[in-house]
């Protein structure tokens, strides 16, 4: 099928060329023409996605839905880029500015299109009816509070946990690596520092949500907007959010060509938070995956260097406390003396309503998040949001035109947000590991608690990239992350601090078991890696168990003991497995250690490491005898979950399958408005193995266990013979439901399957489906 189209803005003939499984291939005749044209075709694919997503990070969704939205716009517009704009895009690539202007540009362009020819409007506006926006170039960096920072909500729950518990119960909540001292905050007051009192954050960061009575609510109602998910909810989305990525060298790969295997790990939706394109121009030919929302690709290839990210463990961001005047809340203390907090009025359109004034409070920290005048006290966020070149990903403008290791570290000193770990190989074989984003220089603590606001507590600029570590062409053959600490084991922690929190390391344990492993390593090895279910805590259980013997858990004990620790979509021991660590072992621990049920509540979902360590080494909270308790425990909430997964799952162990309980579900967020086209809008349920602690990430909500986090896209590269490299994006490349693309790739994700990622001009053409040519026009 071929469409043409004429488009101002446009300076010569471009094409979007649309393969079978719903990649473009688009080809401009000038770099300008190129980010004009990915805008554009952002635009025709993801419309609803991109508009939503500018309208919730500037604030202004209220406009659209009404007086239920002014809550998250006020939060929004407290977390907005405010600095000086020429610093800011020269922070990214020298014309980041140009391209981020061509990107708005094709985007408007787009939507000019749809104001011409209505029926290209999504169904969502309709729905709601309303309409696209267009776009200004600091609209693409401007908003921050899409980016993943840390961790500020974990030192407020910190700060409460160790003001009620102590440090070993802090530990089931969050491991600190490498292990410091850390004690109760001074002179924390959880009465004017409540766990609640970063609900503005949280709020800021919050996904746009249609419940019926948001939509109808009014402007006395607008309040009851306010607070975001819960905070062991939002803590559980934290600890789930992660990704894997390798790279092996050709000495250990069957190709004798280095291979890099990417799988980011984010919050499941309907579309995808990803899209895959390929952008081709004279110089440059890139093919990978980005954001729709933003120019260029984050990971892939430039048919010379192939890069992908996981998350790096870097603290990005600080709480502060301040004691405000008795005569005037908006002025707090700061060393002798008091300063007085920034004031900003905004401005906010409210759809049927007036239009609402706010003022906004900025101490030199950060926005003001929470106040108490009469305890006297005010918090602040401190974020490298804040700092010129922390819009996320936007880096990637430079080190996606890397041809080289030493161009590709230059690129990196550019990044900010968020820190990642970069995986890198070449076409000359090299392949390599380096960590990147900006890390506060903290001269005087550890960032793990909220600090006073005083003057006491003042980051010292940033860390210089150039002393991050590097590592290329180790001698094992092959570089991994997961998301676990992975500084170097000399790494000098007390004078180049980068962060203390870390997701537990059962996916690297898992990752470098196999790839240590292997004689030779080949493309479909990558592949397998990434859908690999083999749970590390679940093998590290099976020995507890090993030598306990109980009549009431005997089925149990059998089913655990002879299992392969596989979670397997259709394993009996993997749904067993699972309902016993997650709605009986960590409950009772829980239960058993933590007595008092608000401590309990700032724990979840808990942390696989600390869980695993007092499991396995009981202490005096257990009582007398904390091995015997302990055994006791674990025999007692087996035997539970056994009649538990009979009352789900019935009599026959046999029968019993994780994929039975396990699912994964893409939620179309209007599908709440619009109930009888859930059918058509949503895609799934679609039996899933694994879990947040297996290669192939699939966290799930505990109380129906629907798949919530992990890899929608995938990719696996041969590095030179780039058209055997393959990819797949759940549950498909579009985000309009009237496209093929929308939910066709769906099946395959859950299976473990992936697609061509095709590159050559050759076989693109070969795989084309749609071809749409556009034309320049006067």
């Amino acid at each position: 099928m071929t469409d043409s189209i004429a488009v101002p803005g446009l300076t010569a003939p471009a094409e979007i060329l649309v393969d079978r499984w719903g990649i473009p291939h688009l080809t401009a005749a000038s770099l300008d023409d190129l980010f004009f044209l990915q805008g554009f075709n952002a635009a025709r694919d993801r419309l609803w996605q991109i508009d939503l997503w500018r309208k919730r990070g500037l604030g202004l969704l209220a406009a659209d839905f009404g007086p239920g939205y002014l809550a998250q716009d006020i939060a929004s517009r407290h977390f907005l880029y405010r600095g000086d704009m020429a610093a800011e895009w020269a922070a990214y690539a020298d014309d980041a500015e140009a391209i981020c202007t061509r990107f708005a540009a094709g985007i408007n362009a787009y939507v000019d299109l749809v104001e011409r020819e209505p029926e290209r409007l999504p169904q969502e506006f309709r729905l709601f009816g309303t309409q696209p926006a267009r776009w200004r170039p600091e609209d693409v960096v401007r908003i921050r509070s899409h980016g993943l920072t840390r961790n500020a909500l974990s030192e407020l729950a910190r700060a409460h946990v160790l003001a009620g518990a102590d440090v070993a119960t802090d530990r089931l909540r969050k491991t600190i690596e490498p292990p410091v001292e850390v004690g109760p905050v001074p002179g924390f007051d959880p009465e004017a520092v409540p766990p609640d009192a970063l609900q503005l954050f949280r709020l800021a960061m919050a996904p746009v949500t249609f419940p019926p009575e948001r939509l109808v609510a009014t402007l006395d109602e607008a309040h009851l907007w306010r607070l975001a998910t819960d905070l062991g909810e939002v803590l559980r989305a934290e600890v789930d959010e992660g990704s894997n990525n390798w790279a092996v060298h050709g000495s250990r790969t069957t190709t004798g060509r280095p291979i890099l295997a990417t799988d980011p790990h984010r919050t499941h939706a309907v579309p995808s938070l990803r899209y895959l394109v390929h952008l081709t121009a004279p110089g440059f030919d890139a093919i990978g995956a980005g954001e729709p929302s933003v120019p260029g690709i984050m990971m892939g290839h430039n048919g010379t260097a192939a890069f992908s990210l996981t998350i790096f463990g870097a603290d990005q961001e600080d709480v502060y406390l301040y004691e405000t005047r008795p005569d005037d809340p908006d002025s707090t203390r700061y060393g002798e003396g008091w300063e007085r907090m920034r004031l900003v009025e905004e401005r906010f359109a409210v759809r049927g309503a007036p239009e609402q004034v706010r003022t906004l409070r900025f101490t030199r920290h950060g926005p003001v998040v929470h106040a108490d005048p009469a305890r006297r006290s005010a918090v602040a966020v401190r974020s490298v949001w804040f700092e010129p070149g922390s819009a996320a990903y936007l880096a990637s403008l430079s080190g996606m035109r890397s041809g080289s290791l030493v161009e590709f570290r230059a690129a990196m000193r550019r990044w900010g947000t968020p820190s990642v770990n970069q995986v890198y190989a070449d076409t000359s074989g090299t392949i390599a590991w380096l960590p990147a984003g900006h890390v506060p220089r903290r001269p005087n603590w550890r960032g793990l608690t909220p600090v006073p606001g005083d003057g006491s507590h003042e980051w010292d600029g940033m860390m210089d990239p150039a002393l991050m570590p590097v590592l290329d062409n180790p001698p094992e053959g092959f570089v991994a992350t997961a998301n676990e600490l992975n500084l170097p084991p000399d790494w000098p922690h007390d004078d180049r601090p980068i962060g203390f929190e870390w997701l537990e390391n059962s996916r690297a344990v898992r990752i470098r078991e196999v790839l240590a492993g292997q004689d030779r390593h080949g493309l479909t090895d990558s592949r397998a890696l990434q859908a690999d279910t083999l749970s590390v805590p679940a093998r590290r259980l099976q020995r507890l168990l090993a030598p306990l013997a109980a009549r009431d858990a005997a089925r149990g004990l059998d089913l655990l003991r002879n299992w392969d620790a596989r979670l397997d979509a259709g394993s009996a021991a993997a749904a067993l497995f699972e309902l016993w660590w997650t709605r009986h072992l960590k409950p009772a621990l829980f239960a058993l250690l933590v007595p008092d049920p608000a401590i309990r509540r700032l724990l979840a979902p808990g942390d696989v490491a600390g869980i695993l360590a007092a499991l396995e080494t009981p202490d005096a909270r257990f009582g007398a005898d904390p091995e015997t308790a302990r055994d006791a425990l674990l025999l007692d909430t087996l035997a539970e979950a056994v009649r538990d997964a009979t009352r789900r799952l019935g009599d026959d162990l046999s029968a019993w399958r994780w994929g039975d309980l396990h699912h994964g579900y893409f939620e179309h967020p209007v599908g709440a408005v619009a109930p009888d086209r859930r059918a058509e809008l949503d895609v799934g349920p679609l039996p899933k193995g694994g879990s947040s602690s297996t290669v192939m990430h699939a966290a799930y909500r505990p109380d129906d266990f629907r798949v919530t986090h992990g890899a929608s896209v995938r990719i696996v590269m041969d590095i030179g013979d780039w058209d055997r490299s393959t990819c797949i994006n759940a549950p498909g490349q579009s985000g309009d439901p009237r496209s093929p693309h929308y939910r066709d790739l769906a099946p395959l994700w859950a299976r473990g399957e992936q697609v061509p990622l095709l590159y050559s001009r050759a076989a693109v053409e070969e795989a084309a489906g749609e071809r749409i040519a556009l034309l320049p026009q006067p």
